[in-house]
């Protein structure tokens, strides 16, 4: 007997591709905690100019391109930090392009207020790599000599000799971007199950200070594969995949009134940001032509005050001088996400009177940097 089938009856997965649109076996361990998947698949027609005696539109040929386009969206969630990295991080890598490189932790021999820390055992760090402590996420700005690193900003808590910095993983830029295949599976298994196959993530959007901190990613797709319309062949695969034995999947969400932001040549903490948005856009398009740059940018939105470091962000954008921007998502082990933008050109803000307390609007500020070393994303 047929019957409705619930929107929350829904299961992703996704995995790295080793050829475009070459779809690999996944596991239990591939899957990633969403809120939606959209697909969007259409025929590309050219417009037809030839004379048909009539107004009637005389059909499209067969064989034509189709265009496949997706978004999906998920918040920050919870992660095993014995993993590899978090379950949707084959997404990150495939909006970064870079592999991720993974920081085992270390032992604290000095921290200064200055954000200097020192290690006891060389820590094999490098510029923009990711460390984690106290509930605190912070990258390394520079490095010092083999044990000491200089931080993008001081930690609140600064961390004792002999205490243990933990693990991270952090996502950068790359040349060369990377593809994935994502998996749409539904209950009942005989309603119809879809695979993304040769997705390339166009644009990311890390959403900061809303109910909950949210990631969007966006772009392009070579196909879409369907249980009821499957071919052999298709994906370089003989059978639609079956999806695996579903096992636990247990995670937690992160506030978004949750972490830090730090902004400016000091930078300093501010703690009026009302809302951010920091985009990557790899302007991808069809094979056909190639892929384009990486470009990240960042839109905050801040309540102004009289303060000295409010007042060097205006005029930093009067000046069209670069500050630097990172944002803290979470608080706890485990849940840490940051976001670390080196040199950023801020623009000259928009006034907001609309509310009891005037904002600041900083639109679509573009980071620079000088070889693929723009923006760092990392999880703690």
């Amino acid at each position: 007997m047929s019957t409705y089938i619930s929107s929350n009856a829904n299961r992703f997965y996704t995995a790295l591709e080793v050829g475009y649109g070459r779809v690999e076996s996944i596991t239990a361990t591939n899957r990633i905690p969403a809120v939606k998947l959209g697909i969007k698949q259409q025929v590309e027609t050219g417009t037809r100019r030839d004379k048909t005696g009539s107004r009637t539109f005389a059909g499209v040929p067969a064989g034509v391109r189709r265009r496949t386009e997706f978004e999906l969206q998920t918040y920050l969630t919870s992660w095993d930090k014995m993993a590899a990295g978090p379950g949707y991080g084959p997404l990150f890598e495939a909006a970064m392009g870079g592999s991720p490189v993974r920081y085992g932790g270390g032992t604290v021999a000095s921290s200064t207020v200055e954000g200097r820390l020192g290690f006891g055992a060389p820590h094999g760090l490098a510029p923009g790599q990711a460390v984690c402590s106290g509930g605190e996420i912070r990258f390394a700005a520079a490095i010092v000599d083999a044990q000491t690193v200089q931080l993008n900003a001081p930690f609140l808590v600064l961390p004792a000799a002999g205490a243990v910095v933990t693990a991270t993983v952090t996502y950068v830029p790359a040349t060369e971007l990377k593809s994935v295949s994502i998996f749409d599976y539904w209950s009942p298994a005989t309603a119809v199950q879809r695979l993304l196959c040769g997705v390339g993530v166009d644009q990311m959007e890390i959403l900061v200070n809303g109910d909950y901190h949210e990631f969007r990613f966006s772009g392009i797709a070579k196909d879409v594969l369907d249980s009821t319309s499957f071919e052999a062949g298709a994906a370089q695969l003989q059978s639609f995949p079956a999806e695996p034995a579903v096992a636990a999947f247990d995670y937690s969400i992160v506030p978004g009134h949750m972490g830090q932001a730090w902004l400016g040549t000091g930078p300093s903490r501010f703690c009026t940001i009302t809302a951010a948005t920091i985009t990557v856009k790899n302007s991808l398009d069809t094979r056909s032509r190639d892929f384009g740059g990486c470009g990240a940018r960042a839109a905050f939105d801040i309540y102004t005050r009289d303060d000295d470091a409010t007042k060097e962000l205006y005029q930093a954008a009067r000046q069209q001088s670069p500050i630097s921007v990172m944002f803290q998502l979470g608080e706890v082990e485990g849940q840490l996400m940051g976001v670390f933008l080196k040199s950023v050109v801020p623009e000259v803000p928009e006034f907001d009177d609309g509310e009891n307390r005037l904002q600041w609007r900083f639109r679509a500020s573009r980071a620079q940097g000088t070889v693929d070393d723009e923006i760092s994303v990392a999880f703690g």
